[in-house]
């Protein structure tokens, strides 16, 4: 930690050489050509505030929101044409500006109707789907959100190749508005998540302003610049080099869903700002001008060390966020021997210790999943808690009649011994251990990896290595991305380091190409999420099972694949896929049965390990913003790069200072 504090008092020196960023003010036509004009203007501050205001980067301090822009630097900073191709969306456009039909909502479990006035209602074959908007709904320049505009915006990504979705909206026969706020879509095919295109979880399709986009020749090389908002914010002024884009409360943020439903947003200024690495955020929320971020877990404590207003998630160790409906861990490509061998994957499982596995990976901070699916809030209790009893009776079979039964339910509290040892505080209750560390995970068995191995033909050399049953050295590698911060990483490192004090000659391959070689399967084990994530705010799993789906994987490695991963497919699976295709969405009792008769499917067959569910190492500076949704009070998803973050503002409480 000295060493570390040290490092950032040489940047915060190394940072004040620095030139500030230019300001960019804009100065637009209102859009009623083809296309749409902009002048940048350099001036020095965008608002004109009091002398004695503290202004950052030109903007009052107590008035101003700085957050952190998790994809980084935008390449492509004056084009905001998002139905083409990727545009940043966690600048603000997905968080401020853009507001979906429907949002979800994992913290708290929902479905949040957002543009839409209620759920998506469907014919008795799921081939119609009708869709009633909320009234009184504004677009930024003053004109009125109508169902002709969702109408446009279906009739046009369906006729134009090279927009995004503009494959899967070619199900659609044909839409029409009945009435101002009325969408009506005919399916050529039965399709009970059609609606899914339009539910933001991190991205979705959003609605064009036909007012707009009805005059534009060429779509694709459209910029839409400046963009029209139905969110609470519009664009102030962004970096012409892409390192931070700004935005200003709506004087009609009452027009807006979030506006309606939760109220106005306090800040009047929020900017998204990239920090190049997690050391200048430090610095930045040391300073006070940086009041959220998304760090690596030794800059969160360094933050909390330097800033008495900081806080993290929870108060306390772990202190990490663990709502993200994502699940960590590793992928199995199962075309390619020895992994296509269910045993061998699960003696691979049965060989990591995950309470060293959790030190080496995060230091103990972080919530143990079992299950292909992440322990946020709604799926520990839909489905961790009631399939417990069944994963304590789960059983292995090793051969010569013996078996073995691998849940540990015992393994959160391992964990919390360990973080004791650390010097953690850590709760006593068991109910809060297991709500902080998981409900179990598989036990640490290497004797019955080994039997599982030997049953299968492996055997070991005189040193103890393990030699593949044609008597040669087992050798494999695990593939990440060369982020030392992200997942992937810390996820190869542990798993290397367990399966050698295992016996096996496995290596970590750190490569740039990581995206390409997952997608052609050039990988033996990949640190690429073992499950497709769920919604996470709804107990639908369809989302994760399909990517499972045979219809999708392709046979031959060195071919692109579009389904999951690990190219692992089972007819049972493909039976539930089908099922989950024909149940209605608010059917979740049944949907629940589904999900569980999955996930079992994929425990049994272990295409991928789970180990940890995603989490965040999310700091808030509380200088001049309070009542953010932290584990005492999670009132929505705590990220400011989800869409989420619009109906966060209504309630955080400016300070005075």
């Amino acid at each position: 930690m000295k060493r570390l504090i040290a490092l950032l008092v040489s940047l915060v020196v190394l940072a004040a050489c620095v030139p500030a960023p230019q300001v960019v003010e804009k100065v637009v036509e209102k859009p009623v050509v083809q296309t749409v004009v902009v002048e940048k203007v350099v001036t020095p501050t965008p608002v004109s505030v009091p002398k004695e205001e503290k202004v950052v980067m030109g903007f009052p301090r107590s008035e101003t929101l700085f957050a952190q822009q998790l994809t980084g630097r935008v390449g492509t900073p004056d084009n905001f044409n998002e139905w083409v191709g990727w545009k940043n969306r966690d600048r603000g456009m997905a968080q401020l500006m853009n507001e979906p039909l429907w949002t979800i909502e994992p913290a708290v479990g929902e479905v949040i109707n957002s543009l839409a006035a209620a759920p998506p209602q469907y014919n008795e074959d799921f081939t119609q789907m009708t869709v009633k908007l909320r009234e009184g709904v504004y677009w930024s320049d003053g004109v009125e959100f109508t169902a002709d505009d969702v109408v446009f915006t279906i009739e046009k990504v369906k006729a134009t190749q090279g927009l995004n979705y503009n494959v899967q909206l070619q199900g659609v026969k044909s839409v029409s508005a009945p009435d101002k706020y009325t969408v009506v879509v005919e399916l050529t095919e039965p399709n009970s998540r059609f609606h899914a295109y339009f539910l933001d979880r991190w991205g979705c399709l959003f609605i064009m302003p036909k007012h707009v986009f009805e005059k534009v020749e060429d779509i694709l090389t459209f910029e839409y610049n400046p963009p029209l908002s139905l969110g609470p914010y519009v664009l102030h002024s962004y970096d012409p080099a892409g390192f931070w884009t700004a935005w200003q409360l709506r004087d009609d943020w009452e027009r807006t869903p979030t506006g309606m439903l939760y109220g106005q947003p306090k800040p009047k200024y929020v900017v998204f700002v990239t920090h190049q690495d997690p050391a200048s955020a430090v610095i930045a929320q040391v300073r006070h001008e940086l009041d959220t971020a998304q760090l690596t877990l030794e800059s969160l404590r360094a933050v909390l060390a330097q800033n008495p207003y900081a806080r993290a998630y929870r108060r306390e160790f772990p202190w990490v966020v663990n709502t993200d409906p994502c699940v960590t861990g590793l992928t199995f490509n199962t075309l390619k021997p020895p992994f296509d061998n269910r045993e061998v994957r699960w003696a691979l499982a049965l060989a990591i210790d995950i309470v060293s596995y959790a030190a080496n990976a995060m230091d103990g901070a972080l919530m143990m999943s079992a299950l292909l699916t992440p322990s946020v809030p709604l799926y520990l209790k839909e489905y961790y808690q009631p399939m417990e009893p069944w994963l304590r009776d789960f059983t292995l079979d090793l051969g010569n009649g013996e078996t073995f039964k691998p849940y540990d339910p015992e393994a959160p509290f391992r964990l919390a011994e360990y973080a004791r040892s650390r010097g953690y505080v850590v709760p006593e209750d068991p109910d809060q251990i297991r709500a902080t560390f998981g409900y179990g995970w598989w036990k640490y068995a290497p004797d019955v990896a080994a039997k599982l191995l030997e049953k299968n033909g492996f055997t070991r050399d005189k040193d103890g290595k393990w030699l593949l049953p044609d008597g040669t050295p087992w050798k494999f590698t695990v593939l990440t991305d060369p982020n030392p911060g992200h997942h992937h990483y810390q996820n190869t490192f542990a798993a290397v380091q367990e399966w050698r004090k295992f016996g096996i000659d496995v290596e970590a391959n750190v490569n740039e190409m990581w995206s390409t070689l997952n997608l052609n399967g050039q990988f033996d084990i990949s640190t690429a999420w073992p499950a497709y994530e769920p919604w996470g705010g709804h107990v639908d799993l369809y989302r994760t099972f399909d990517n499972w789906n045979s219809a999708y994987v392709e046979k031959e490695l060195g071919k692109p694949h579009y389904g999951h991963l690990s190219r692992w497919s089972d007819p049972r699976m493909d039976q539930v896929i089908a099922e989950l295709r024909g149940t209605d969405w608010n059917n979740t009792e049944r949907i629940i049965e589904l999900g569980m008769e999955g996930l079992k499917i994929a425990v049994e067959e272990m295409p991928g390990i789970a180990t940890y569910t995603y989490v965040g190492a999310l700091t808030w500076d509380e200088y001049y913003w309070t009542n953010w949704p932290g584990a005492e009070n999670i009132y929505t998803q705590p990220y400011h790069h989800w869409p989420n973050f619009k109906y966060m503002l209504p309630f955080l409480e400016p300070t005075g200072r």
